[in-house]
């Protein structure tokens, strides 16, 4: 496998974990009501856990309401169920063919729980990337240590420096993620 590869796998990997942190941090609760907050909650329909957004319509027609139209009115007791299970804080109300819910105001004890998930889940991400720059260095040492490969020290020493240069990159990113929502989380 040469550097560039393990570069470029690295850099994929990375990016993919920066990806995963950002679809959660979007369904993280703020004050406002938004559709990312039950996008990818997972309903069972029919025997099969689905991703709500794949079976209703969800719209925001006020800033603290969320409406679902479910695209088969039969799933609608399930879409409710589902909801529930997810442990949003949210209650959803049955009305006609659609399903309304409210999205109350955080309270300060809430801010605070939803704040050490927030850097809790941030941690998470920072500890993956940190996995990453660990395997692609041992990538690096391999070949540096086999004597068939055509990879010198100095090579292996520079790939690793830019795989760092990488790593402190993404933590940046997260870190930048992670204050933007926590402040989100403050002000609502």
């Amino acid at each position: 496998m040469p550097l560039k590869q393990i570069m470029r796998d690295c850099r994929g990997l990375m990016d993919k974990t920066i990806e995963h942190f950002d679809r959660e941090l979007r369904g993280m609760r703020t004050g406002r009501a938004t559709t990312a907050l039950i996008e990818y909650v997972k309903v069972d329909y029919y025997g099969s856990p689905t991703e709500l957004r794949e079976l209703a319509a969800i719209s925001v027609p006020e800033p603290t309401q969320l409406l679902v139209k479910p695209f088969d009115p039969t799933s609608k007791s399930s879409i409710i169920k589902g909801l529930e299970i997810a442990d949003l804080g949210l209650n959803p109300m049955a009305d006609g063919e659609a399903i309304r819910i409210n999205v109350p105001a955080l309270s300060g004890e809430r801010r605070q729980q939803l704040v050490s998930q927030v850097k809790k889940m941030a941690e998470d991400a920072r500890v993956a990337v940190r996995n990453e720059r660990r395997d692609a260095n041992k990538h690096v040492d391999q070949l540096v240590k086999d004597k068939s490969s055509s990879v010198s020290e100095d090579q292996g020493r520079d790939t690793k420096q830019d795989i760092d240069e990488l790593t402190k990159k993404h933590i940046a990113t997260i870190d930048e993620h992670c204050a933007k929502k926590v402040s989100e989380i403050e002000e609502s």
